[in-house]
């Protein structure tokens, strides 16, 4: 090949594509396909290296208009509107970078996979951009390590957890990726960061080939997203299995450690099967005693027995299990991933500790709304696939159960069959109510279920109306739909922000946006 100079093709397409923050981006005309907080990172850190940019996307709303005329300033073309992402891909285009959430069956990605064009994320792009950097001293040009978070259920949790933990322990370093924030803002960044929480959602993962992360955990995999899975090349008879090739991405490449779950054999095998750097460990974490190897639970503590000395025969305490809040199971486990995750990175164990008693987890996760009449109230909106409404639903003992929203494909019948003598009664609402009806029917008909059916903005005082005639003193009535939020809201939040207010107004004794919850409810 000689010296001759490196073209477009030879490093974002070669045989062993380089693209990183050494290559000359100024030859690059790359398609940003979505406007959203990742896509404008996206486009700016493209725009910061000297690659000419095109935005594509279809709002045109005011948050769109205002990051497209920054951009536009900035030099780059924006198109906004009905339209502007299923126009042909442009012939000039080298690179494209995705939205998440767009299925490889989105004609834009899918002519772009035909032509050979290579089709990134921002996690992807954020990790090639993000060294050896030019602009930073000899001493600064390396990646920052990336601390990787995936799993069905959980990983904003740990992530926020495992960013305390290393800012208690006086590192620089953000919760990025999947948890709202783009890796990319980091990147552009002049300060330097010591190490990143990075949460990676099996999208975002599958529109990434390069990243080499220090750690990463692998919480649990259930099925979920299948309706985007089904619609993938070469998944339309197994979407599941797509979606857990996915996932297994995080572990690929890893340098350090693999943490998987013990209570979930499948994170295992990913790791049997990962490729990845020679000394890399695996690390499982239990809530039960620790092997070596593990981190776990003992007498009501958090302990490690991975990274100590003496693992063979003794294991140091990190943490009370008094110190996770809320300290319902499933939480505790997301906190012993975090502090495989930290330790791995050499945290101090009083770092677990306090990062644990500091952390600011966000809302609508297991969180007491209010006691009204000897029943509690509970927002899980976070809760938005079946496995992840099993865990809340298993924390209680007498559950009157809210369900429902988009199902996204998947089945409610092994958690109906779980947790059914839990179940005091069950309210549903939603598109997809009568799915998780169908499951109540087949394994617990003896649970009162109601059904409510609309779908204005009352439904919400409808439903918590109808939970409340079900409920018990020391009863729980808890908001675990399930499922997606999006046939009735902007958000998980919003559903959850509803739920809370629908709350208040009971706990007050304003019942004037409560109609008549009899003419909605359907007795199943």
């Amino acid at each position: 090949m000689g010296d001759r100079t490196m073209t477009t093709k030879d490093f974002l397409t070669g045989e062993r594509p380089t693209a990183d923050a050494d290559s000359d981006w100024s030859q690059v005309k790359a398609l940003v396909v979505g406007l959203g907080v990742s896509g404008f990172a996206a486009a700016d850190g493209l725009l910061e290296f000297d690659a000419a940019v095109e935005v594509v996307e279809d709002r045109d709303d005011d948050g769109t208009t205002e990051r497209g005329t920054l951009l536009e300033t900035l030099g780059a073309t924006v198109r906004l509107g009905a339209g502007a992402t299923t126009a042909a891909l442009p012939d000039d285009i080298d690179l494209v970078v995705t939205s998440p959430g767009l299925s490889p069956t989105f004609p834009l990605l899918a002519e772009a996979a035909a032509r050979g064009v290579p089709i990134w994320g921002e996690p992807e792009l954020a990790w090639r951009l993000s060294g050896p950097d030019p602009r930073r001293t000899d001493t600064d040009r390396r990646r920052t390590p990336w601390l990787v978070v995936t799993g069905t259920n959980g990983k904003t949790t740990t992530v926020q957890m495992l960013a305390a933990m290393l800012t208690a322990a006086g590192l620089r370093t953000a919760a990025v990726g999947n948890v709202g924030r783009p890796v990319m803002e980091t990147v552009l960044d002049p300060e330097p960061y010591d190490v990143l929480a990075v949460e990676l959602s099996s999208f975002q993962l599958h529109w990434s080939n390069s990243l080499q992360p220090h750690s990463s955990a692998v919480l649990n995999v259930h099925p979920d997203h299948l309706e985007w899975y089904a619609a993938a090349p070469g998944a339309d008879t197994d979407p599941m299995a797509a979606y857990v090739a996915d996932k297994a991405l995080a572990y690929e490449r890893v340098t350090h450690s693999c943490v998987y779950n013990v209570a979930d054999p499948r994170t295992e095998e990913l790791v049997a099967e990962a490729d990845v750097v020679e000394g890399a460990r695996a690390i499982g974490f239990t809530l039960g005693t620790p092997g070596m190897s593990m981190l776990g639970v003992v007498d009501d503590l958090l302990v490690d027995r991975a990274f100590v000395e003496q693992r063979r025969t003794s294991a140091m305490e990190l943490a009370a299990v008094a110190d996770v809040t809320p300290n319902a199971p499933h939480n505790v486990a997301n906190a012993l991933a975090a502090a495989a995750l930290a330790r791995s990175y050499g945290v101090r164990p009083t770092a677990v500790h306090d990062g644990l008693r500091s952390v600011e987890l966000g809302g609508h996760r297991i969180a007491e709304v209010a006691t009204v009449a000897g029943v509690r109230y509970v927002d899980d909106s976070k809760a938005t696939n079946p496995h992840a409404a099993l865990a809340s639903l298993q924390a209680y003992d007498h559950v009157v159960w809210i369900a429902g929203g988009q199902a996204k494909g998947t089945s409610f019948d092994d958690l109906v069959a779980t947790v059914g003598d839990r179940l005091r009664g069950v309210v549903l609402f939603g598109v997809d109510r009568h799915v998780i009806a169908d499951a109540l029917a087949r394994h617990a008909p003896e649970v009162p279920t109601q059904m409510i059916n609309s779908t204005d903005t009352g439904t919400m005082a409808r439903v918590v109306e109808a939970a409340a005639r079900l409920a018990r003193t020391d009863d729980v009535v808890l908001l675990a739909p399930g499922c997606a939020s999006k046939d009735m809201y902007d958000s998980y939040a919003a559903r959850g922000d509803a739920f809370a207010e629908a709350v208040r107004r009971r706990r007050v004794g304003d019942d004037s946006v409560v109609d008549d919850v009899v003419g909605e409810e359907k007795e199943q």
